[in-house]
């Protein structure tokens, strides 16, 4: 399953025009703001997948039924550009529990790169909703690796995968070797650069986010 937000015409839209919009992305707190208010969004569009069960809940007045969500929740971000996304989704599934996995390409000089895994911080997932968190799938490698260290900690009973910007390969990739996982984006690009650089993209989202890094 893939859905997009640019496809279902909503607020979303602008979120990710001045997320892509250059002169905008200079205002680094709005470019925050932003990738934060669309991580709420897809916690609610995720939402209508959980399983839910009614309960009474005693008002003022009387007895109200109402549904509730009975799945339990694990946010799973990669860092750091994951970050933001995941603070949105979390100001939304308030309950859920939390996941975090350092994953970032080490790049060579003939242009190739390798996905290094330094850290990872789980809880159980057995049973889980896992909702697994970056802001660019462009090959889908670091999606790929992580989701192979997280089968370590137990194996959920769903799989969401959510990207601000992915490209049409990655998300074609992660479908291919993970068929049950469910891919949420912002929008897909169709093209990518020699060294896996999604266009147009957004750039590079974690520097945008909190700036430009030493490290390549």
């Amino acid at each position: 399953m893939l859905f997009k937000l640019v496809d279902h015409s909503s607020i979303a839209n602008q979120f990710i025009a001045e997320l892509r919009d250059v002169d905008v992305q200079r205002d680094r707190m709005r470019f925050r703001r932003n990738a934060e208010r669309l991580g709420q969004i897809f916690a609610y569009e995720i939402s209508k997948t959980f399983t839910y069960q009614k309960e009474e809940r005693e008002t003022p007045l009387g007895i109200a039924e109402v549904a509730i969500p009975k799945d339990r929740i694990v946010l799973a971000s990669i860092l750091r550009a994951g970050l933001t996304v995941h603070q949105g989704m979390l100001g939304i599934l308030d309950d859920a529990d939390n996941a975090f996995i350092s994953a970032y390409r080490k790049h060579h000089k003939d242009g190739t790169f390798e996905i290094n895994l330094e850290y990872a911080t789980c809880p159980d997932l057995q049973d889980s909703v896992l909702i697994l968190i970056d802001s660019m799938v462009a090959t889908g490698a670091s999606m790929e690796a992580t989701l192979k260290v997280l089968e370590k900690h137990g194996k959920p009973k769903q799989i969401h995968v959510v990207s601000i910007i992915a490209s049409v390969d990655g998300v074609n990739y992660l479908k291919r070797i993970f068929p049950k996982v469910k891919v949420w984006v912002g929008d897909l690009d169709d093209e990518l650069t020699a060294k896996s650089y999604i266009v147009p993209g957004i750039g590079d989202a974690g520097d945008l986010l909190f700036g430009e890094k030493l490290q390549e």
